[in-house]
């Protein structure tokens, strides 16, 4: 995951967001919350119905409070340094010289609609890097100081190059208007504080993504859509990674670890978003690969069967691998309300032997997650508009959020934490609402949808009619504020409507959009929901013997 300057004050309640200057003196005592695994989506333009570039990213982290982060543009008197700290550890690496002008953030976008997401793959552990520039501030610097994805690629390279590289192996998804990059980066251990790495465009047409694993496998030597740096193949080389020719090399087999947790935990969250949209045949090819690393690599990118839209990202970022071998709602864990959720740890051991629980797309431990849809037809306030929700992207509801907004709502702002309930918060309200749902999933899912599915109809046109009528940087401004407050309301409602239906394992009847009274006035008798028969078949195999009614007649 990944965060702003602000997020090592976040944690801090009640503290107001003041200038770099004093969010870096106090971040050194701080710590932000630990990395953990990821995911970023990509839908190239012709990929896409509008045209639009679109990338999808979830922070998945135990520890993580969900909200918005921005940073103002600002001017630097020459000389100005600017601190680099670490946002796993909130450490202060080191600092660098300030731009002249830095442009304004709002989340992993800046007011040029340029977007960045990312995921940790790790990677050989002897390449850590040993530099001041961890993957956190790579990300954030660049949005402050380039305006397109090809110049973001130059910063970042270039951050490297300069300062050393202090994180392990990542994947970038980096976006603007026009295209979508994938960037795979490792530094090169403690003798070199550089970094080796590659960066591909994402052809038109096509899809593409990554999830804690390095999917850069081989690519064109001269191609003007491949970049890398000039050693990534001799310091393979050197280091014993690889000893084949040029054309051969694979800089994921070279320099990150292909295990089963690769694959099966990672690659596979890839192949559930390829197989939704590219012919099932072609995509299934791939279960040897990811199920037990046999066969070909599974492609950077594929073609999708038909034209993308920012919905469609918005409904894959809630995959559990519903309609696939893997469905988790499927198998005994999912208990008798088909829930796809497994809680951690994710492996475990019986008799002997190692088992997983899968790790889907849609996990209960996201902070925050995001839609970012990028298109230059939209005028220049809301060329790029960030949808982005808090918590499990299942459940949430994903706001509309534009490159020009200047305020976050309160909803998303950090007057809350991860130790401090607030129902003024999207991130709480949406737990209320989801964390009822993992206990009892088939039943109120259901319910959940029909709200969820509501509130992102409506402002999906609200989106529509301000972007047809040119809305001014005010307006769009007002209408991310509406919805924050409106969704926090409704969900606030929706989870009290899930505990009054749902309580004590009944199901409350309806009419008229009302819970049932009788002619009396009194509660109706409710519905006893009970569980699926697979659960009954589960508990007649484990204990049928000593619950089975016998035939009694006196």
């Amino acid at each position: 995951m990944i965060f702003a300057v602000d997020i090592i004050m976040h944690q801090l309640q009640n503290m107001k967001r003041t200038i770099l200057s004093t969010i870096a003196a106090l971040a050194v005592a701080l710590a932000a919350p630990e990395a953990s695994a990821c995911t970023s989506l990509i839908a190239a333009p012709g990929a896409t119905a509008d045209g639009s570039s679109i990338i999808t990213y979830a922070a998945d982290s135990h520890t993580l409070y969900g909200e918005l982060y921005r940073q103002p543009a600002a001017d630097h008197a020459a000389g100005t340094m600017r601190p680099v700290v670490e946002w796993d550890t909130g450490k202060l690496l080191g600092e660098i010289p300030e731009a002249s002008h830095t442009y304004a953030t709002i989340g992993n976008m800046n007011e040029h609609g340029l977007t960045i997401a990312e995921s940790t793959w790790g990677g050989r552990p002897e390449l850590e890097g040993s530099g001041i520039i961890d993957y956190g501030s790579l990300i954030y610097i660049t949005l402050q100081r380039a305006k397109t994805a090809r110049e973001a690629i130059d910063v970042m390279t270039g951050l490297v190059r300069d300062y050393g590289y202090a994180s392990s192996g990542e994947s970038f998804s980096i976006a603007d208007a026009d295209e979508v990059w994938v960037m795979e980066l490792i530094g090169k251990g403690k003798a070199d504080k550089g970094a080796v790495w590659v960066a591909r465009r994402v052809p038109e047409g096509y899809i593409s993504g990554h999830a804690n694993h390095a999917r850069i496998h081989k690519f064109p030597l001269k191609d003007k859509n491949t970049i890398y740096s000039p050693d990534v193949i001799d310091f393979a080389r050197k280091q014993g990674y690889f000893s084949g020719k040029d054309k051969d090399f694979d800089f994921s087999l070279a320099y990150a670890v292909t295990d089963a947790g690769a694959l099966r935990g990672c690659d596979a969250r890839v192949w559930a978003y390829f197989r939704r949209f590219a012919p099932q045949a072609e995509i299934d090819a791939y279960i040897p690969w990811i199920m037990e690393g046999k066969g070909e690599p599974m492609p950077l990118w594929v073609k999708p069967v038909k034209p993308l839209t920012a919905n469609d990202l918005k409904s894959m970022m809630r995959d559990h691998f519903e309609g696939t071998h893997l469905d988790m709602t499927k198998d005994i864990g999912a208990g008798p309300f088909e829930c796809p959720y497994r809680w951690r740890p994710m492996g475990y051991t019986v008799d002997g032997q190692e088992y997983t629980h899968e790790r889907a797309i849609a996990t209960q431990q996201t902070g925050f997650s995001f839609v970012a849809d990028m298109n230059k037809a939209r005028h220049d306030a809301m060329r790029g508009i960030l949808w982005f929700g808090v918590d499990d992207a299942n459940t949430c509801v994903y706001l509309p959020v534009f490159n020009s907004t200047d305020t976050v709502p309160r909803a998303l702002d950090g007057h809350a934490d991860l130790y401090t309930l607030s129902w003024d918060a999207m991130f709480w309200v949406n737990n209320y609402v989801a964390n009822q749902a993992y206990n009892r999933y088939s039943q109120m899912i259901p319910d959940i949808r029909r709200v969820q599915g509501a509130l992102e109809q409506q402002i999906g046109d609200d989106v529509a009619k301000a972007a047809a009528e040119g809305a001014s940087q005010d307006a769009l401004r007002q209408l991310t504020m509406h919805w924050a407050s409106k969704a926090t309301a409704d969900y606030k409602q929706l989870g009290d409507y899930l505990f009054v239906k749902y309580l004590d394992g009944n199901i409350k009847k309806e009419a008229d959009g009302k819970f049932a009274r009788t002619a009396d006035g009194m509660p109706e008798q409710p519905v006893f929901g009970g569980y699926n028969e697979r659960y009954f078949r589960s508990i007649v195999e484990d204990a049928g013997e000593r619950l089975k009614v016998p035939e009694i007649k006196l």
